[in-house]
């Protein structure tokens, strides 16, 4: 469990620095630039993630299925992925046209919004897991 929460920290984390650039914040750090130093890390925790979480589940497969916490959470974290293809297929393609300006699209900014809102969701469905 505690490689699982150490993994969501880490992608949370990363994912939390780079939405905030989005967002406006860091506006002297390029997007392009930071997504390549905090992306990897993402990738490192979901290859944490996704076994233990999985082992988990396994133990627990009983109490999980009919957990709204657990279903709620499996929800969110679809939308994530979505979210997460859907800018990177779109608006993030273009971001060497808007890289270092201040003025970040708006569909950037609402994907960042959405990220999240999402991770804050699956953060508190993760630790409700426990008492619902």
């Amino acid at each position: 469990e505690i490689v699982h929460i150490t993994g969501f920290v880490t992608l949370v984390g990363s994912l939390i620095v780079l939405d905030l650039r989005l967002l406006g914040l860091s506006q002297a750090l390029p997007v392009r630039a930071l997504a390549h130093h905090v992306l990897p890390w993402s990738v490192g925790a979901l290859l944490l993630i996704v076994p233990t979480g999985l082992l988990m589940f396994i133990a627990h497969a009983g109490d999980m299925i009919g957990n709204t916490a657990f279903i709620t959470k499996m929800t969110l974290l679809c939308c994530a992925a979505i979210n997460a293809a859907v800018f990177h297929a779109g608006v993030f393609r273009s971001a060497a046209a808007w890289d270092s300006s201040v003025a970040v699209p708006a569909a950037a900014r609402l994907h960042a919004l959405i990220s999240l809102l999402i991770w804050v969701g699956v953060l508190a469905c993760g630790r409700l897991l426990a008492y619902v």
